[in-house]
């Protein structure tokens, strides 16, 4: 059985999407995905046993993405289930433009005019649970747990305890705790774990700051891998870490899959939509705010007291909390 999964744009979407596709694997006979996303989203679920195809999607670069669109689903072929995790209509233009009969999409306007099932989805939930509530909205009296996120990356292998640290997050410099207080935090641990600092492209010098405020600290047993590691490198070094101190983030998510101990920062977003799923070890670090969650990129108020307010030593006890 053929499957077409448009994956979210974001990684950590992309991850916490994972259950709904073990959940796709395990309810429909001889599945084989084809995924299509954005070069992250491609780049870490690509991995998996079943899948036969993925696509990264570019038709937002094309002249005409109508058009692109449309030559994009008739090169992929006939499937017999295609499900998008995006609320977007270009992803529901794909769909309905694949000739596929059961497509299936969150409801929207523009999903109940094009797709054949358009389930109403409550939002005050985990994502994980969202979308796996629409890959099952086929499956009769669907009752079953809903799984662990789950990655098929094979995880790195560290001679010492390996403590990760990301500063970094994406979506916004709201969701950003600051640099010198990670550095004071992973120097407390510097006995016990080697250090790696992570970050993406555009975060690098977010960790040259932890870098430096290392250095100040007398920590020598770091390395930065910020804006130095592919999309596959970062999942197999962050699933080899003992021990990671993050943001909320894509990386937190992959941090989730692997079963990582992790302490999560967290400011303006909502955690209970968006925290870690299902990861034994994890804990959350944050202060209730009258104004939060804003779900906003950076601090409206110009203050930023959701994370300013939280301390090196709060995360530090938040980490001895875990009794690793």
């Amino acid at each position: 059985m053929r499957i077409l999964v448009i994956l979210p744009n974001w990684l950590g979407d992309a991850v916490m999407a994972t259950p709904a596709i073990e959940l796709l694997a395990k309810y429909y006979n001889n599945p084989r995905f084809t995924f299509v996303g954005s070069y992250v989203s491609i780049e870490a679920l690509k991995h998996h046993p079943l899948c036969e195809a993925a696509i990264v999607d570019e038709t937002k670069k094309a002249p005409s993405r109508l058009t692109a669109t449309y030559k994009l689903a008739k090169q992929m072929g006939h499937f017999d289930l295609a499900i998008t995790f995006r609320n977007q209509i270009h992803s529901s233009t794909l769909l309905r433009f694949s000739d596929t009969v059961i497509t299936l999409a969150r409801r929207s306007w523009h999903s109940q005019i094009l797709l054949s099932h358009t389930p109403k989805i409550k939002t005050n939930q985990h994502l994980a649970i969202q979308y796996s509530q629409l890959a099952m909205v086929n499956i009769d009296n669907f009752d079953d747990e809903i799984p662990s996120l789950k990655l098929y990356i094979e995880p790195k292998s560290f001679v010492k305890p390996t403590l990760g640290i990301n500063a970094g997050a994406t979506y916004g410099s709201a969701k950003r705790w600051y640099p010198e207080r990670f550095a004071a935090v992973a120097a407390h641990f510097s006995t016990d774990y080697d250090i790696i600092i992570f970050g993406g492209p555009n975060e690098v010098e977010m960790a040259k700051e932890i870098e430096e405020n290392l250095k100040n600290l007398s920590v020598a047993n770091y390395v930065n891998l910020a804006g130095k590691t592919s999309i596959e490198e970062l999942c197999a070094n962050i699933a080899g870490c003992s021990l990671f101190i993050t943001n909320d983030s894509g990386p937190m998510h992959v941090a989730a899959a692997y079963q990582v101990p992790t302490v999560a920062i967290f400011g303006p977003t909502k955690y209970k939509e968006t925290s870690q799923w299902k990861n034994a070890k994890s804990v959350i670090v944050r202060h209730p705010m009258n104004c939060s969650p804003c779900m906003k990129r950076e601090c409206p108020l110009e203050h930023h007291e959701c994370m300013k307010s939280i301390t090196a030593s709060e995360v530090i006890e938040a980490v001895k909390g875990l009794k690793l």
